[in-house]
């Protein structure tokens, strides 16, 4: 268990440091993580945890934007 918690940490610290560089498009944020396993379970943390926003991106809600929370950013940086 305490390999899977650990696992799923460093890939959450992955995911939000991609998104650290900037917003990204919801599908191609999917796209990117469609082959890390579990990338599901990331997405999920993330989400829970409050680490991530989506919002109406430039093409307005056809392209949502996943970017790092202010909750997201200090996660980061406290790692």
């Amino acid at each position: 268990m305490r390999d899977t918690n650990l696992a799923l940490e460093l890939l959450l610290r992955q995911f939000l440091a991609e998104l650290a560089a900037g917003p990204r498009g919801y599908a191609a944020t999917m796209e990117a993580w469609r082959t890390h396993c579990p990338r599901l379970a990331v997405w999920e943390e993330a989400t829970e945890r409050g680490l991530v926003t989506l919002s109406p991106g430039r093409g307005g809600m056809r392209e949502i934007e996943v970017s790092l929370s202010q909750a997201g950013r200090d996660w980061l940086a406290a790692g």
